[in-house]
């Protein structure tokens, strides 16, 4: 098993050889009285200036180290919802509740559905859609890190809320329960494998519906959490989609290794990206049409932009709507019928409070 002062080392030895990600304007608002917040977790969001009605919404997790205003400008995430009109909020973990900052994806309290860290965010989302009529039907998480491993936590622990999953140099659902099994992990040493796998995943939770489209990627060079969790992940999610080991299609884009898998119905429902070379971080391309986010700590120049191949996975691009088709799960939206009250601060508040009621969150 290796000591956490021996992984902690490496992280900061890696961001000390990177550049800083530049000090731009901060994007992103707080976003207060949320709910009862049992995970003492902060909130910022972001929404484009003319955001319509039932538009989509991002959940963006950092990693350890970083803090959510840092992550949106390596990522580019708060940019590109302006540009394809889309709403994105950013949980961000305390000092006070992990002195790394890593969301706690291996605290049993903080990963069960309705309790700690995992309610937090739940209860967050719940109260942007609220609030900006957002479409609860185009729900989507994404995270590095500890926050790809928190990204596996909501999608099992709520998969009726998420359409779609992107877990970035993360690990899979419930393989560990105290930091010293989560260092393990981080290694591929140990934990279940196989069936075991999407059982933790089916006992997360009571849904018995259509299960969030998963985009996995990876760096094959990352010496922080071993890339043999991505395969990990592939199992935990392939067998739960029941798509065959085999992938439906193999290719390169951006001059990387990609594979996906349909369904029996045809939907794209996992996809795999292995960035050659790549270490620990998110992989970004800054130059050309497809140019998105700045390079730093764990942000990393690979020649390809993950958050705008995560967007596409998931029908986000407007402007390419004609070759990425909406992936949306079968879910019952928000009641139409409800007159919308003024964006006052009382108006906000009891639209989220009635949210809240709604999804069982608050009393």
């Amino acid at each position: 098993m290796r000591r956490l002062n021996d992984t902690i080392q490496r992280l900061n030895a890696l961001r000390a050889r990177q550049t800083s990600i530049p000090q731009g304007a901060n994007r992103l608002t707080e976003l207060r009285d949320f709910g009862s917040n049992p995970g003492a977790l902060r909130a910022f969001c972001h929404t484009p200036a003319r955001l319509e009605e039932n538009a989509a919404l991002v959940v963006v997790l950092h990693g350890c180290t970083q803090d959510a205003a840092a992550y949106d400008r390596g990522s580019g995430w708060s940019e590109l919802a302006d540009e394809q009109g889309f709403s994105v909020l950013f949980p961000e973990q305390r000092r006070a509740n992990n002195a790394n900052l890593c969301f706690n994806w291996f605290n049993r309290e903080d990963t069960r559905r309705d309790g700690g860290e995992a309610l937090s965010i739940r209860q967050m989302v719940a109260a942007m859609i609220a609030t900006h009529r957002l479409d609860p039907a185009r729900v989507f998480v994404t995270g590095l890190s500890a926050g790809g491993a928190m990204t596996s936590v909501m999608l099992a622990t709520y998969p009726e809320v998420f359409a779609g999953g992107a877990i970035i140099a993360g690990l899979p659902y419930g393989t560990a329960e105290s930091m010293p099994q989560a260092l393990d992990r981080m290694r591929a040493q140990g934990g279940p494998s196989g069936a075991a796998l999407g059982a933790l995943v089916t006992a997360a939770s009571a849904h018995n519906g259509r299960w969030p489209s998963i985009s996995i990627w990876h760096g094959t060079g990352d010496m922080t959490v071993s890339p043999t969790n991505a395969g990990l992940i592939l199992e935990q999610w392939r067998r739960l989609h029941g798509v065959a080991e085999a992938p439906s299609e193999t290719n390169a884009v951006d001059g990387h290794a990609h594979r996906l898998w349909r369904d029996a119905a045809g939907r794209e429902v996992i996809e795999e990206y292995r960035i050659a070379g790549l270490g620990h971080g998110t992989p970004l391309s800054t130059l050309g049409s497809e140019a998105c986010g700045a390079p730093g700590p764990y942000m990393l120049e690979a020649g390809i932009s993950s958050t705008r191949h995560i967007a596409r996975f998931w029908g986000l691009m407007a402007t390419e709507a004609a070759h990425a088709p909406l992936q949306v799960r079968e879910t019952a939206r928000a009641d139409a019928s409800q007159p919308h009250k003024a964006d006052t601060a009382t108006g906000v508040g009891r639209i989220i409070e009635d949210a809240l009621r709604a999804a069982g969150l608050m009393r």
